[in-house]
C-alpha cells in the first residue's frame, strides 16, 4: 500500500473487540436501553491538589484512547489549558503510530518517552513524519507529559472518564470491574466516538471540552448527568455511550 500522505489517515488500532456496552443513555434513540442503577455515592473533590494550584472544577477527569497519542492527548491539551484537572491514558497493549505503509506501523512500549519516539521518527524520515503530522503531535505530547500511560496500570481514582472509541469504553469498564475495589466511589464513564486522525482529534477535543464544561457547570452534575448527555446528543446529532462504575 502507498505511504501515508495526509493527516486524515487513521491511526493503527490494536484494540481487540470486546463485548458491547451494557448501558446507554436514554434520549433521542429508539433502541432499548437500561437506566443507570440508583446512585449511592457522591462525587468527591480531589484530595491531592498541589498547593497553590487551582482548577475550574474539583472533578478529576481522565481522557482515554488506544495509544495515548492523538485523540486523548489533544483533549488532554485543551482541557489542561482550560484549567481542568485532567490526565490521559491508552488501553492498548502497546503504542502504535503510522509507518511508511499500513502494514508497518511504528510500535513502542508505553514506557517509551515521547521524546524518544520523536527522535526515532525524525531519524527514520524527518520529512515524511513532518508532512504527516506525527513529529508535530509528538512535540506537543512531550510538552504535556513525559510518556504515554496505560489505563489498566494506573491506580488513580477519577470522577469522570471520557473515552474516544467504543472498544476503549468497553476496555475501561472491564478494567474497572476487574479491580475489585470496595471504596464505593462512583465514576462516570462516557464515550465520545472520534475517528483517529489529526483533524477529527481536534474537533473531538473541542466536543469533549464542551461536554465537560456542561457537566462541571451544572448545579448538580451527578443528578443531571443523563439529561446533560441527552441534550448534547441532540445538539451534536451524535450518540454517546454512558455507564456508571465504581472503585
Amino acid at each position: 500500500m502507498s505511504p501515508m500522505t495526509s493527516s486524515k489517515r487513521s491511526f493503527p488500532d490494536d484494540s481487540a473487540p470486546k463485548s458491547k456496552t451494557i448501558l446507554t443513555v436514554p434520549g433521542n434513540r429508539t433502541e432499548t436501553s437500561e437506566r443507570s442503577p440508583k446512585r449511592v455515592c457522591r462525587l468527591s473533590p480531589p484530595s491531592n491538589v498541589k498547593r497553590g494550584q487551582s482548577y475550574v472544577s474539583n472533578l478529576r477527569i481522565a481522557v482515554v484512547c488506544s495509544s495515548n497519542q492523538n485523540r486523548s492527548m489533544e483533549a488532554h491539551n485543551i482541557l489542561n489549558k482550560r484549567g481542568y484537572r485532567v490526565q490521559s491514558f491508552g488501553t492498548g497493549s502497546c503504542v502504535k503510530l503510522p509507518g511508511a505503509t499500513l502494514d508497518k506501523p511504528n510500535i513502542y512500549s508505553f514506557d517509551t518517552p515521547y521524546q524518544e519516539q520523536f527522535t526515532d521518527l525524525k531519524r527514520k524520515d524527518a520529512a515524511f513524519y513532518t508532512q504527516n503530522g506525527l513529529l508535530n503531535m509528538l512535540d506537543r505530547n512531550r510538552r504535556i507529559k513525559e510518556k504515554p500511560e496505560r489505563f489498566q496500570e494506573n491506580t488513580d481514582e477519577f470522577d469522570l472518564i471520557v473515552t474516544c472509541q467504543e472498544r476503549v469504553f468497553d476496555q475501561v469498564l472491564e478494567s474497572l470491574s476487574e479491580r475489585g475495589g470496595n471504596s464505593c466511589k462512583m465514576v462516570h464513564v462516557i464515550n465520545v466516538e472520534i475517528k483517529d486522525n489529526h483533524d477529527d482529534a481536534t474537533l473531538g477535543a473541542f466536543l469533549i471540552h464542551e461536554l465537560v464544561k456542561e457537566i462541571c457547570s451544572s448545579s448538580d452534575h451527578e443528578a443531571e448527568l443523563e439529561e446533560i448527555i441527552s441534550k448534547m446528543e441532540k445538539k451534536k446529532n451524535q450518540r454517546f455511550l454512558y455507564s456508571p462504575s465504581f472503585y
